[in-house]
């Protein structure tokens, strides 16, 4: 009975189960948890749970786990402030993951948009294959979102390393015409381009997936806009700008074109307040005030994104470790020490950090990995019936010309030559636009309407554009895109264009330049620059040569012609004539046309390099890639140069040679000169061009310039600078006069055999016999200077320096001890002769010319080698022209089969 059993055991065998509280236990534990999604570069998404309160750098974390990135600093995750898809037009609502705030307050309709942050200004740095291929892809949808803007033949060159990674060798029996027509490589792809890009897939014969990747970047980096974070600004004046973030500073730029450049190192504070961004620049010697630059932004948060913007790349590229902030706000100084003025402050690691993880980590085994097809262009065909309400401001003959828009499609896509197509490769574009219509006339700003180049469509079959109605009047044989162009002379006689080409030049006669604001500019149809010349005023040119054309069009500002220009001529096509619908303020985006028929684009690597060279120098970019080139290589000392003992022996206070690469005189008392060995090799060819470049000698270092070409074995000093210049010595006078004896010290004797000019009495040429007393040995010393080139500037014509260089490289054949060449400082001027005799060489070896680079290799052994950008845009100059004009061309022996 119940009774009878005892309390102990009722409770122990008794229990309860809440059913109700259960469940709402449940409940709370769902609520506790976020989903986030990321779109990764190769347009793949992945749902990642986490806690409710996890802030960002959980979700970072998790995000390279799942990608089992290494090198992840460089990487980010990105959102948009009002939840849409990020695009071209509204970058300005991009916002960075912060790492340290909550994952939850910083979602806008769940996506995040895995991305590149910093971009590494030498892909060669990373480490990891795996790690360049995440750059690779995103460069490529830079490039194919108008982010990244591109000249035609460098699009092209992109385009054909993807071709290789993706299909592998060309091989004939397979790849047929056509065979990349349904590839989307490049924005306004058109069948021209696609013969282009084929052509030079044939060359890349034998790179694998990795090489092809990595040539990409390697051409990619030398991009204008490469790495350049870009924000909407305005003026005093209201202008538009755009302020580019880059690894080396800010960058200004108004219409596309770059007008200001500011480094690092030039700047010592940033700061907003409001909607204002400040940076203050540092004085400079001769000033005595404060020079600070302010800009209006868009509004306060866009203001605020630029200062953290500078604050992140700044910490990043130029700081050894971050620096913690301290309680001041809205400022930031740019100078090392405990003094940063925000609390806002980048919390990862640096690059140098990066890096020295990196190369300090266990190499782990080589990866494979599945790599992102291209995507192909739909295949469906074209409905002639379909008609639209925009039609009626088309073209009427646009249905005519729609062929040529077409991307053709084939039968059967071209299968990848490694490994199978990844499954997970998803037809949505990763919340990025992957197609639009054309922008009309009326878009404004400097966004996707200013870039002149379009996504390429999905299906671009119907070749839909926005574009003017030509008059019916002005419209002849509308189907060849051949139109009536009028214009008027301004006051001053000019109608604003350039035109190139000639019978006696064996091309047509295209045009060249369109400057803006102009008559040529003005007219209705636009004259664009890459239009070929018909006819002028009724006239036909097509035999004329240059200069009849030049003066036919000078004739039309008679009073005969009253001023007035009529041109017929043969536009771009329908796939450029967006270039022409920009408004009127805003500056067209150059068309680079070759001067050498367009079969050169099927030609070696060394003709593609000198394309690229020609492109950079019409376009500007060469400049800016040059002012954002390191001056001393990170982490070089200069200990030696800055002793008590030896810092008087410098002409300049900031100009040293490393320590690492500087001459050691031997037989003195000390071993200090300012001076470097620089080494440069040409490849393929055996050949290594050896310098030592040096100051210009003070009268107290003028024994220690002449010691270090004796035990150099030196035969030949190469002097680029007057001894005076301005009034000032920029050099001493290190020889004797003519016939006469130099005792410089008690080892060394010179003499001044013969002195005499060139033909050209440019260069000066002194025969020195050289004696070294204890040994009672004479050796002869040729000197070559060259005065007429005035310190930072550049000589008067291109001739002049390359018969400069002709006659240095003529002297030193067949020697092998180093040539000593100096200017004043020993780095600007004499760095131009160096770079240019390396680019001949490498000419004459049938390799390709990348200045750039050679610099940066200059640089690694003596600092601020070349040192202004006139001086680097003259010597580029000189390149281009002595390959294209012939005077310098691949030795037979070196010339491809």
């Amino acid at each position: 009975m119940i009774e009878g059993v005892s309390r102990r055991t009722l409770a122990g065998s008794s229990g309860t189960y809440n059913v109700r509280a259960t469940e709402l236990a449940v409940d709370r534990g769902r609520l506790k948890s976020i989903n986030a999604t990321v779109v990764f570069l190769d347009d793949t998404q992945h749902c990642f749970k986490l806690d409710k309160r996890a802030k960002g750098e959980a979700l970072l974390e998790a995000v390279f786990q799942h990608l089992e990135l290494i090198e992840k600093d460089y990487f980010g995750l990105q959102f948009t402030e009002n939840g849409t898809i990020p695009s071209v037009t509204n970058t300005d609502i991009l916002r960075w993951l912060n790492p340290k705030k909550s994952v939850k307050k910083q979602m806008r309709g769940g996506f995040f948009y895995f991305c590149v942050k910093f971009y590494v200004s030498d892909p060669s740095k990373l480490q990891e294959e795996y790690t360049r291929y995440h750059l690779y892809l995103q460069l490529r949808k830079d490039i194919l979102h108008g982010k990244l803007l591109v000249s035609p033949s460098t699009a092209c060159l992109l385009a054909s390393y993807t071709v290789q990674s993706e299909l592998g060798d060309y091989h004939p029996e397979e790849h047929k015409p056509g065979y990349i027509s349904g590839m989307v490589l490049i924005p306004g792809q058109t069948e021209q381009l696609e013969n282009q890009i084929s052509e030079l897939h044939k060359l890349h014969k034998g790179q694998s997936p990795a090489d092809a990747e990595f040539n990409f970047l390697d051409h990619g980096k030398r991009l204008d806009m490469y790495g350049v974070d870009l924000h909407k600004a305005k003026d005093s004046s209201d202008k538009e700008l755009d302020i580019g973030v880059t690894c080396n500073g800010l960058v200004v730029f108004q219409n596309n074109i770059r007008i200001n450049t500011l480094s690092w190192a030039k700047i010592v504070k940033i700061s907003f307040k409001r909607r204002h961004f400040f940076v203050q620049l540092r004085r400079e010697m001769s000033e005595n005030y404060d020079t600070v630059l302010g800009f209006n932004m868009m509004t306060y948060r866009s203001s605020k994104h630029l200062w953290k913007s500078c604050v992140e790349h700044h910490s990043f590229f130029r700081l050894n470790q971050p620096i913690c902030p301290s309680n001041n706000r809205g400022f930031r100084r740019l100078l090392p020490g405990p003094f940063l003025g925000s609390r806002f402050s980048y919390s990862g690691r640096t690059e140098i950090q990066t890096i020295e993880e990196s190369r300090m980590s266990q190499p782990r085994p080589h990866r494979t990995f599945l790599r992102f097809k291209s995507k192909y262009c739909s295949k469906q065909p074209v409905n002639n019936n379909i008609e639209s309400k925009s039609s009626k401001s088309i073209l009427k003959s646009s249905a005519k010309g729609s062929h040529d828009n077409k991307v053709k499609s084939v039968d059967k896509e071209p299968r990848p030559a490694w490994g199978p197509t990844s499954s997970l490769v998803s037809d949505d574009e990763g919340g990025f636009i992957s197609s639009a219509v054309r922008p009309s006339s009326s878009s404004s700003g400097t966004g996707l309407a200013a870039t002149g180049q379009n996504y390429v469509d999905d299906d671009m079959s119907s070749s839909i554009y926005d574009i003017p109605v030509y008059d019916t009047e002005s419209s002849l044989g509308c189907e060849n895109n051949v139109v009536c162009i009028h214009m008027n002379a301004d006051e001053e006689g000019r109608f604003g264009f350039n035109v190139r080409g000639g019978s006696d030049l064996g091309l047509p006669i295209v045009v060249s330049r369109v400057v803006p604001n102009t008559a040529a500019y003005r007219s209705q149809p636009k004259l664009c620059e890459g239009d070929q010349v018909l006819m002028i005023n009724g006239q036909e040119v097509s035999e004329m040569v240059h200069d009849d054309v030049v003066n036919l069009i000078r004739a039309a500002r008679d009073v005969e012609h009253d001023g007035k220009l009529v041109l017929t001529v043969q536009q771009k096509g329908d796939d450029d004539d967006d270039d022409c619908l920009k408004e009127k303020e805003e500056e067209p985006l150059f068309q680079y046309i070759p001067e050498s028929p367009p079969s050169v684009m099927s030609s070696d690597p060394l003709i593609q390099s000198i394309l690229l060279l020609g492109d950079g120098l019409a376009s500007g970019s060469l400049l800016t890639q040059f002012e954002q080139l390191y001056r001393h290589k990170p982490e070089t000392t200069m200990d030696n140069a800055r002793t008590t003992q030896n810092i008087h022996k410098n002409r300049y206070r900031d100009i040293a040679p490393y320590d690492i690469t500087r001459y050691i005189i031997k037989n003195q008392d000390h071993d200090y000169i300012n001076a470097n060995y620089i080494n440069m090799e040409i490849p393929g060819s055996g050949i290594i061009n050896r310098y030592i470049a040096t100051q210009g000698p003070l009268q107290t270092t003028i024994s220690d310039f002449w010691c270090m070409v004796l035990e150099s074995r030196s035969t030949l000093i190469v002097m680029v600078t007057a001894l005076v210049e301005k009034g000032r010595q920029k050099c001493a006078k290190y020889w004797p006069p003519i016939n006469e004896s130099l005792e410089v010290n008690s080892n060394i004797t010179l003499k001044l055999v013969s002195e005499e000019t060139d033909t050209s009495n440019i260069i000066v040429y002194r025969q020195i016999e050289l004696t070294e007393t204890s040994t009672n040995e004479t050796r002869s010393v040729t000197q070559l200077q060259y005065s007429l080139w005035p310190d930072h500037g550049v000589p008067d014509d291109s001739d002049r320096l390359l018969n400069l260089v002709g006659a240095v490289r003529k002297e030193r054949a067949g020697v092998v001890e180093p040539v000593v060449i100096h200017c004043s400082a020993g780095i600007g001027r004499t760095g131009v002769i160096i770079l240019l005799e390396t680019a001949l060489c490498l000419i004459e070896a049938g390799q390709p010319v990348y200045p750039l680079e050679i610099v940066r290799q200059m640089r690694d052994q003596r600092a601020m080698m070349v040192q202004t950008s006139n001086q680097y845009k003259f010597v580029c100059s000189c390149i281009h022209y002595a390959f294209t004009q012939g005077i310098v061309k691949p030795l037979p022996e070196y010339s491809q089969q």
